[in-house]
């Protein structure tokens, strides 16, 4: 059963995200990915496999992970403006791999990684390279044949990896791997290869409002898998991340509808008649 959830789960979810975000456009494709897609079966496997207190002590530390997720946004996302998709790659995911090993080191309560990942992530969105000042934009392609392949071979990949190795890793890093930006790396860098920094940067802005619920995810994990056990907190964080994602793209999409609506006295915006003044 095990086996089965970590050769399927995820990767199920990454493509299913995958083709839901090239339905609904970028910024939506960069809150879906950083729903627990690939961390969440992570955990679930690590519960089953090692215990409750392990799990638990995992989903702490994938808060701290969620940091690092954050950083490998903001690096890719300022490489973007001079690299292509491989090089900026290259060098977000080495910033991500070197903080995890420093962050493996640190081990913190649920409460403190809760407020620690919400910072990282409010940091990270105002160190994002700004849109308008973006260049390079190139025209849409058709996604190649292998691309949804190749992200279900990458997250099982990652998903096995890390589940196997889990005993020997500890709590600590096999949490801290657990939000690795695999769905993410392979989103932005198609992006990148296809329509430029512009849409690159409002992805991965998406990216990171998504984070939000994702530590939510990770944080009622840790605080209720070894009280409540799995099903019941597992549910739970899901309940509230999902709630949560669709709270944020309400009031993103509200807000993008409130910016292009044409204030008075903007062309397209009708001007009150002279009838209608005189009766004000």
């Amino acid at each position: 059963m095990t086996l089965l959830l970590k050769l399927l789960l995820a990767p199920a979810l990454v493509v299913g995200s995958s083709l839901a975000g090239r339905r609904w456009g970028a910024q939506v494709t960069g809150v879906l990915v950083t729903l627990p897609i690939v961390a969440g079966p992570i955990l679930l496997i690590t519960c089953l496999e090692q215990g409750t207190v392990f799990g638990a002590a995992a989903a702490s530390s994938s808060l701290l992970g969620l940091v690092t997720l954050a950083l490998f946004a903001v690096v890719f996302a300022w490489c973007s403006r001079t690299m292509r998709w491989a090089g900026a790659l290259a060098v977000a995911w080495a910033a991500c791999l070197v903080a995890d090993l420093v962050v493996a080191q640190v081990t913190v309560p649920a409460w403190c990684g809760l407020l620690l990942a919400l910072t990282g992530i409010s940091a990270a969105a105002r160190a994002l390279p700004p849109v308008a000042a973006a260049t390079g934009v190139r025209p849409a392609t058709s996604w190649p044949w292998w691309d949804l392949p190749g992200r279900a071979v990458a997250t099982a990949s990652l998903v096995v990896l890390v589940t196997t190795l889990s005993s020997a890793l500890g709590p600590e890093l096999t949490g801290v791997l657990a939000p690795f930006p695999i769905a993410t790396s392979v989103v932005a860098a198609f992006v990148l290869a296809r329509h430029g920094t512009a849409e690159t940067v409002r992805t991965l802005r998406g990216v990171l409002a998504g984070l939000v619920g994702f530590a939510a995810f990770c944080f009622v994990v840790a605080m209720l898998v070894d009280r409540w056990g799995i099903a019941a907190a597992f549910s739970l964080a899901l309940l509230v991340t999902v709630a949560g994602q669709l709270a944020w793209l309400r009031f993103s999409r509200a807000t993008s509808a409130a910016r292009t609506r044409p204030s008075p006295g903007q062309p397209g915006c009708p001007r009150p008649s002279a009838g209608s003044r005189r009766a004000a």
